[in-house]
């Protein structure tokens, strides 16, 4: 079968690239055409766009990007019916798939969407949309079955594609090779012998500028801890080098996210899917989030939702403390901060809570097999 997939992030090229293995195990003719990036390259699939030439952030970035936009969505329309795929793939990035889809439904193209654009927060309107035009929703995330079921939409919950992911990495790791560019930082920071604390600031130049010097401030507090840096590819050195330059106990690491969670007794993690991430690797964290003043409060008119950061939505309280806006102050992460270093009982129960996130996130197995197999299933019937 022929197969045309579109990602327009790095996650989305990652967990992509897993559903290609899959299919290609179920399917030994299976040919994929894709937008998506190199590890979707790498599977064998043909590239016909890389993601770093769609991802606009902002509205003004996207305002200005109209036209290049317009230009991609239009190609892409032409390029599918060139191909004639017998399965249309959306991975999230919803600006764009849903528009395909909405213009393929017609074409009489089947439409498969894996991972669901976060309609449960905002934009919930998208949800009549997906309805109408994608033939087969594949959720990672367990609430939204529930969510889609008040919309008398039947979705598929095929597990959580991070877990398998983290339980890869750390089944492939050496970790003493893996970690030498942690220790490499250690070292270089200090000669003594401490534990680290990871800083996860986020990807955003606008938003880093805000959170960064806050959480960096903490590190004073705590002398006799490593604070590094997770900084986010695409940012030059230069950018991260005047907020740290202050800073004694603190340094950086580049493309070594992972294994700084290997290592890492504590986390200050920016929201989104880099919660999830630390919460896998086991590592207990405080979710940071403040941005600008106008734009946090046109966010809270808009999204639904009583928690920001995944693990606590998934498990439906609060497993981790979410310091946000006016709370992400240096007084409150450092209080938070001890808290999680030093109250072993706090720690046992946010360890508990992990073991029990990751079993929900793992129910029926494999997220990248079981989405295959229900795509496969889908076109063979």
């Amino acid at each position: 079968m022929k197969y045309y997939i579109i990602a327009g992030e790095a996650s989305g090229d990652l967990h992509g690239s897993n559903l290609i293995k899959e299919l290609k195990k179920l399917d030994a003719l299976a040919e994929v055409r894709c937008w998506g990036g190199d590890k979707m390259k790498a599977t064998g699939a043909i590239l016909v766009k890389h993601y770093k030439d769609l991802a606009f952030m902002g509205f003004s970035e996207v305002l200005k990007n109209l036209p290049t936009i317009f230009s991609n969505l239009a190609f892409c329309k032409q390029d599918i019916l060139q191909y004639q795929p017998d399965a249309l793939i959306l991975i999230d990035y919803p600006g764009f798939n849903l528009r395909i889809a909405k213009w393929a439904k017609p074409h009489n193209f089947k439409i498969i969407y894996y991972i669901s654009p976060q309609v449960w927060a905002w934009k919930e309107s998208r949800v009549k949309l997906i309805k109408k035009y994608v033939d087969k929703m594949l959720v990672i995330l367990p609430f939204e079955k529930e969510f889609y079921k008040k919309w008398n939409y039947e979705v598929e919950y095929v597990g959580h594609p991070l877990v398998e992911v983290i339980e890869k990495f750390k089944e492939q790791s050496e970790i003493s090779n893996q970690q030498s560019a942690i220790s490499n930082q250690k070292s270089a920071i200090s000669n003594q012998k401490s534990e680290i604390v990871a800083l996860l600031p986020g990807s955003r130049k606008q938003e880093l500028k805000i959170k960064l010097p806050i959480m960096l401030q903490v590190a004073a507090h705590f002398p006799n801890y490593q604070f590094l840096v997770a900084k986010a590819p695409g940012i030059e050195d230069e950018f991260y080098n005047k907020f740290l330059a202050p800073f004694q106990n603190v340094g950086s690491v580049s493309n070594q996210t992972y294994p700084l969670l290997m290592t890492a007794k504590a986390a200050l993690v920016t929201s989104g899917t880099a919660t999830l991430e630390t919460a896998l690797f086991g590592v207990p964290e405080i979710v940071c989030y403040k941005g600008n003043a106008l734009s946090y409060q046109v966010a809270k008119l808009l999204i639904k939702i009583k928690y920001i950061c995944l693990v606590n939505l998934i498990m439906n309280k609060e497993v981790v403390k979410e310091l946000i806006q006016d709370d992400l102050t240096v007084k409150n992460l450092k209080k938070e901060l001890a808290a999680i270093l030093n109250d072993t009982l706090k720690l046992q129960q946010i360890k508990h809570e992990y073991c029990e996130l990751k079993k929900i996130l793992q129910l029926g197995g494999n997220a990248s097999s079981n989405a295959a197999a229900s795509i496969y299933n889908f076109l063979s019937h």
